[in-house]
């Protein structure tokens, strides 16, 4: 349980390339409204010590504040909870209170100590800098899972063994309930369906990431199975890799990040943007480019808008990054045609048009006739295997109706292409 004193401090841990166990890198300080990294001597000595991001946290003595506005380094920010795991905390602390309190009544110190320590990447946040303590978690089955997130949901506080159970999964970003689980040699996020949903959103992102696959895109492996008759999404954690000595942690970033911009700035993200930090800073910079732009094609005939820049992201081994596989391609409802992408594709321009996309092929060293035969490709793959991931999913007709031409293959979205559209 959280102290009525707010935290004003927190070390920082990570699991460096190869090792299965954590060593303290620094730590973060209370400083006003902003949160200031400073390295351990320790680890600055250390023969293998990388910066926690080329960019914001290089490896060199002293305290490092945030740049501008941000209130904590994105690297750091990007292994915090989210909208949902801020819930779930809030839940734990205030009880029935939480459903309709504002986030920022508990501090960020907090909600990165309170949070589970299986967070997404290779970080954790540690009250000691001498003894890491994981902040375990009760093994519950999906049932359960399920059950506590309803309750969250309704405001309505989680018996002790519950309340553990989902804070291992209160570190995860977004905004949508989910949990995480541990089978044998893989681990997953399971991804629930909310109260709010006017259609079946959970479907939805299976049979997206499933065609995504389909056509070739690097993609999270996804399945999907049921409890108490509900559907829930299994998406494979890409960022653990299991071995004999056990699990290693790969670092990421998301690229909010690696754009140097934060939730207020994020409307200001653009893949064209990206794609410079690519070919700077990334590995096979043209087979990733071509991967990006592949993604942003296919998020424009799936109907997914929510593409924005902490849904992209990337591994970090010290030297230079690595496109991650995709995830989070989940087709938004819609109630026209006309919408927008939520990063900028081509200058100030967003339109989910695939002419949108062949205006703005060159930035990802593509010709025109490559970024149609991407295209094209797309189009025919999800025609010839819709029927098929549809059954898969178990999926009603009336469900296929709602998103075929709608999300999947809008008109809007086609419109000016010609060609396979048709």
């Amino acid at each position: 349980m959280m102290t009525s004193k707010a935290p004003t401090k927190a070390f920082v841990w990570v699991w460096l390339p190869g090792n299965t166990d954590p060593i303290v890198a620094g730590r973060l300080d209370q400083e006003g409204e902003q949160l200031a990294f400073t390295y351990g001597q320790s680890y600055l000595e250390r023969e293998k010590a990388l910066p926690l991001s080329r960019f914001e946290l290089p490896l060199k003595p002293g305290s490092q504040s945030p740049s501008g506005h941000l209130a904590m380094a994105g690297c750091l920010r990007d292994a915090s909870p989210d909208a949902w795991g801020r819930r779930v905390i809030m839940n734990k602390t205030i009880g029935q209170e939480s459903r309709d309190a504002d986030p920022v009544v508990l501090s960020e110190l907090t909600y990165l100590l309170e949070s589970g320590s299986d967070r997404i990447g290779a970080l954790d946040f540690q009250v000691s800098p001498r003894e890491y303590v994981p902040r375990q978690t009760q093994q519950a089955s999906l049932v359960e899972l399920l059950e506590s997130a309803e309750r969250v949901q309704e405001g309505i506080p989680l018996s002790p063994d519950l309340d553990l159970a989902l804070m291992h999964g209160s570190s995860i970003g977004g905004a949508r309930p989910k949990a995480m689980l541990e089978h044998d040699d893989t681990k997953y996020i399971a991804k629930f369906a909310a109260q709010s949903d006017p259609y079946n959103v959970v479907k939805g992102e299976f049979i997206a990431m499933r065609l995504a696959g389909l056509c070739g895109l690097n993609v999270a492996n996804v399945e999907l199975t049921q409890a108490m008759g509900k559907d829930v999404l299994l998406v494979d954690r890409f960022d653990r890799c299991h071995t004999d000595s056990g699990w290693h942690r790969l670092l990421m970033q998301s690229a909010l990040t690696l754009l140097r911009l934060d939730g207020m700035t994020a409307r200001y993200a653009s893949y064209e943007d990206l794609a410079d930090l690519i070919r700077k800073d990334f590995c096979n910079p043209n087979e990733t480019l071509r991967e990006l732009f592949a993604r942003l094609v296919f998020n424009i005939l799936c109907g997914n808008t929510d593409d924005h820049a902490r849904n992209h992201a990337a591994f970090w081994d010290g030297e230079v990054y690595t496109l991650t596989p995709a995830y989070d391609i989940c087709p938004q409802n819609r109630t026209g045609n006309e919408t927008g992408q939520a990063m900028l594709i081509l200058g100030n321009v967003n339109a989910s048009r695939l002419t949108t996309c062949l205006e703005a092929s060159h930035r990802f060293h593509l010709g025109e006739d490559q970024a149609r035969e991407i295209i094209s490709s797309q189009i025919e793959v999800i025609h010839s295997h819709w029927a098929g991931v549809c059954d898969e999913a178990g999926m009603s007709e009336v469900d296929r109706n709602f998103y075929w031409q709608r999300q999947f293959l809008n008109p809007f979205s086609l419109e000016g292409f010609g060609g396979t559209a048709k």
